[in-house]
């Protein structure tokens, strides 16, 4: 007679899935979302022109401020700045996750493995053909259609260097070992890229080096209505595959014996997360370490590694760490903006350095 072995319920630190304490998750899903709600408002009423947040949440709600003008300001200008944030942190760091599982590898993430390079050449390919001009960056002067063939060719541009680091990965053991092959496979497309910046006039070139120091402000309501739908559906199809992602994490032939098509599993996590790492990209720039940090982040505390519970965290502690991030980049008080991903890195290179210490004895460990 065949019985059936159940599934092994071990502690976090294999890599394997175990129950999660339910009151944790609660609360840990409560403090992200807090916090990313909190942030929402402060980046909204931070700036050049302080708006009291009273006064913004009353504006988002439909009411009047104290001020004239004020309106204006917020609908028009910070409401879609700070919407843009929200599902970009939500979505690189959706990605992260889904990378790190597929990988197995806790360094995993869209601006590591050289993915935000690829989305890089794809968006200098179209810029360069498109014709587009004047100093306000890469998106004035596209139009609609423009905007919709920019994030194409960004999505396409890192589906190749994402499926060239996953083919790689699988011939190699070493996670030091992926990691310099995606850094490699970065550093080629950006030379690549380099070449076709290397010609273009001079207010291009400014464009171009604006654009790569990362921004949530040049995004429009148009352009919402491309990143938004993208963000909240690959992010809603993620969180369907999050059974399979979980057996993922006991390794590929468990995964299979449990009946988990692999090869299908795989390809959807590539298109998915090239997807979202792509339009991110495309409409805010190349931002590194959210993909990477919040997922870990998450991790450590919800005290599990259980992808139903991951992904949501993830998408809120990603929300957070964005806003966070763009309030810190606002210099509140000045008139100047600091580089976005000046601020990302000083909230995230701690905590890739904590992992990396965390995780020195095998590469399961995240």
């Amino acid at each position: 007679m065949v019985t059936h072995t159940p599934a092994p319920t071990v502690s976090d630190e294999t890599g394997l899935v175990r129950a999660p304490d339910r009151r944790r998750v609660l609360i840990g899903m409560g403090a992200f979302g807090g916090v990313a709600l909190v942030a929402f408002v402060m980046a909204i009423a931070i700036g050049s022109v302080w708006i009291p947040p009273g006064d913004v949440v009353s504006i988002l709600f439909g009411g009047s401020s104290t001020e004239t003008g004020w309106e204006a300001i917020v609908r028009d200008i910070r409401l879609p700045r700070s919407i843009t944030a929200a599902l970009c942190g939500a979505g690189l760091a959706v990605a992260g996750v889904q990378m790190q599982t597929l990988f197995r590898n806790p360094l995993a993430g869209p601006y590591v493995l050289g993915i935000s390079s690829g989305a890089s050449l794809g968006v200098a390919l179209v810029v360069l053909t498109a014709g587009a001009s004047g100093t306000t960056g890469f998106l004035s002067g596209l139009g609609a259609f423009g905007d919709l063939g920019l994030a194409v060719a960004s999505a396409a541009g890192s589906t190749l260097v994402l499926t060239l680091v996953l083919a790689v990965s699988r011939r190699v053991e070493s996670i030091a070992t992926v990691l310099i092959v995606g850094l490699m496979f970065g550093q080629v497309v950006l030379a690549m890229t380099t070449v076709l910046i290397a010609g273009a006039d001079p207010e291009r070139i400014q464009a171009y080096l604006v654009w790569s120091f990362g921004s949530f402000r040049g995004v429009s309501w148009d352009e919402l209505r491309i990143l938004a739908p993208v963000v909240i559906v690959a992010g809603a199809a993620v969180w369907l595959t999050a059974k399979q992602l979980n057996a993922m994490l006991l390794g590929e032939r468990y995964a299979a014996s449990l009946g988990v098509d692999v090869r299908r599993t795989r390809r959807i996590t590539v298109v998915l997360a090239s997807l979202v790492a792509g339009v991110v990209t495309a409409f805010a720039g190349p931002i590194a370490f959210i993909g990477v940090a919040v997922p870990h982040l998450a991790r450590a505390v919800l005290g599990t590694i259980d992808h139903r519970y991951l992904l949501p965290a993830s998408a809120l502690g990603g929300a957070a760490v964005a806003l966070v991030a763009e309030i810190g980049a606002q210099l509140p008080g000045r008139a100047g903006v600091l580089p976005l991903n000046a601020v990302t890195a000083l909230i995230g290179a701690p905590v890739v350095i904590w992992v990396v210490v965390r995780n020195t004895r095998s590469t399961a460990g995240f």
